[in-house]
């Protein structure tokens, strides 16, 4: 009988006894069932709250960089009247970021909503 518990017949427990392991058991069962699950919960936002704000970090860099690029590079393109041309093109550019960030949002759930049904 590998796996399975054989109560001993000849021991014989007290109620408080027993209420006590009933107590010990059930308390075990909690934590396991909701403390530890939490814990993989926790790490697992840690994880996506960081990686938000490295990518967002990094999408703010690289539209920086690209306002940059148009203003400096462009040389006499964008001068005179048409000075916020550049600023137009970027906030275009984080726009369409934005839209496609909602874009893959969307499709994901839909997937995942198709998956289920």
């Amino acid at each position: 009988m590998v796996g399975r518990t054989v109560l001993d017949t000849r021991e014989s427990k007290s109620v408080p006894a027993l209420v006590g392991e009933l107590w010990e058991l059930a308390l075990a069962y909690l934590k396991q069932e909701t403390v530890e699950p939490a814990k993989g919960l926790g790490r697992f936002v840690v994880a996506g709250v960081t990686g938000s704000v490295v990518l967002g970090s990094g999408l703010v860099l690289l539209l920086v960089g690209g306002l940059r690029a148009l203003q400096d590079e462009t040389g006499t393109a964008f001068t005179g009247n048409l000075t916020w041309v550049p600023y137009a093109i970027t906030a275009g550019g984080s726009l369409v970021l934005v839209a496609l960030a909602g874009w893959a949002a969307v499709r994901g759930r839909d997937r995942r909503r198709r998956r289920r049904s």
